[in-house]
């Protein structure tokens, strides 16, 4: 079953270039994952950042949750980057498309 993770976060103040370089490597590292599915990030108008991130499996999220370069990413996130954030992660047991030839 798919595993869909939602990251929300707001930055310290100063730490944009910083975040944005580390960010690029983790989204790099992400897609380069046996597994991964997809990654989108949004920006709110209050500064909120929102990433969602689709793994084919349990396990392959949590090579990715366990990677010892995110694991260090993580750390330098917590001490220097972030103001707050919260992950939210679970099994996907319902989806559903449409797309129709006028968004092509």
């Amino acid at each position: 079953m798919p595993i869909i993770t939602v990251f929300r976060s707001r930055l310290r103040p100063g730490v944009h270039a910083q975040y944005e370089s580390l960010a690029k490597e983790m989204s790099a590292l992400a897609h380069a994952m046996m597994g991964f599915v997809e990654e989108k990030t949004y920006i709110a108008d209050d500064g909120e950042r929102v990433t969602i991130v689709l793994f084919a499996d349990r396990p392959s999220h949590e090579k990715w949750r366990d990677h010892e370069r995110h694991r260090q990413a993580q750390s330098v996130g917590r001490s220097e980057l972030y103001a707050e954030y919260s992950v939210y992660s679970a099994e996907v047991d319902y989806h559903r498309a449409f797309s129709s030839d006028a968004v092509r």
